[in-house]
């Protein structure tokens, strides 16, 4: 898997045959940088295009500006619904650890490659499927994740549509309920000032799931035939200034919020780390 959709649609078709399966993704690429300055992709193109349009912006900075912007191949640098859904997919315990972080560039994600081939044959030969991994503990996992990376709020449809598929029951008031109580821990963009790559040094998902484990399932299962507890006990923290501890989060309350009324009788989510105080009320 790799840009926004591909991910989830392919774990909706493995669900759906209920085979083994294991996921690897592309990873995101290396972080831009402009006049010594890091710009994230997906995100900063339309605040320059539209400085451009505004005659704030020549376009030979613009072009440069792009060309600094994605200086490798990789999906969005940003958490966006790409960099989200990899590092949920990793939440939820179907990839192997750091799934969602490493650069597609960097050496380490062909390793994780290897070791995603030989996990599948493990698979197949335990017969362990994504039905037994896939459970609510492992959705309750990847929502609290979701909510402490500041994630796309994308994956709400595509995390509801994949508990469909496995008969799992999730709602949006789960989404409200779980990620409520998650503070926003990692300083990454569009929420925050970091990249992708810079997440992947400071220790990625695993790192994270570390930090929460206060208030995850860690008896949730992964494609590796081990808990995620474990997994996230083993795992450290290198840069405090980009993946938080609970107790010193970045922002508060994170995640998605879910709002009801006459203009949204069935709900609608707003992402509290990235609105400004005008859209809260």
């Amino acid at each position: 898997g790799g840009c926004d959709k591909t991910t989830p649609g392919l774990i909706m078709g493995a669900c759906s045959v209920d085979l083994p399966a294991i996921v690897v993704s592309a990873g995101p690429k290396l972080n831009g940088t402009f006049k010594g300055k890091a710009i994230g992709s997906g995100t900063d193109v339309w605040r320059l295009s539209e400085a451009v349009r505004a005659g704030e912006m020549s376009m030979d900075d613009f072009t440069a500006a792009e060309a600094g912007m994605s200086r490798s191949h990789g999906v969005c640098n940003t958490m966006g619904t790409a960099s989200t859904m990899s590092s949920l997919i990793e939440a939820l315990g179907m990839s192997l650890p750091m799934n969602g972080a490493l650069p597609a560039v960097d050496a380490r994600r062909g390793t994780l490659a290897h070791l995603t081939g030989r996990t599948i044959v493990e698979m197949v030969r335990n017969d362990l499927r994504p039905s037994q991994v896939l459970t609510r503990d492992s959705f309750e996992n990847a929502i609290k994740v979701h909510a402490a990376v500041g994630g796309s709020t994308n994956a709400v449809l595509h995390l509801l549509a994949l508990a469909g598929r496995l008969g799992v029951e999730l709602s949006l008031e789960d989404f409200d309920r779980w990620g409520r109580e998650v503070p926003l821990l990692v300083d990454i963009m569009p929420s925050g000032r970091f990249l992708m790559e810079d997440f992947a040094y400071a220790g990625g998902v695993p790192a994270v799931m570390k930090e929460l484990l206060p208030v995850l399932k860690p008896e949730a299962l992964t494609v590796a035939g081990v808990p995620i507890g474990p997994i996230a006990e083993t795992a450290e923290v290198w840069n405090r200034e980009v993946i938080r501890p609970l107790f010193d989060p970045v922002g508060p309350s994170s995640g998605v919020w879910v709002l009801r009324g006459n203009l949204c009788p069935q709900g609608a989510i707003m992402k509290p780390s990235a609105a400004t105080p005008s859209l809260l009320r």
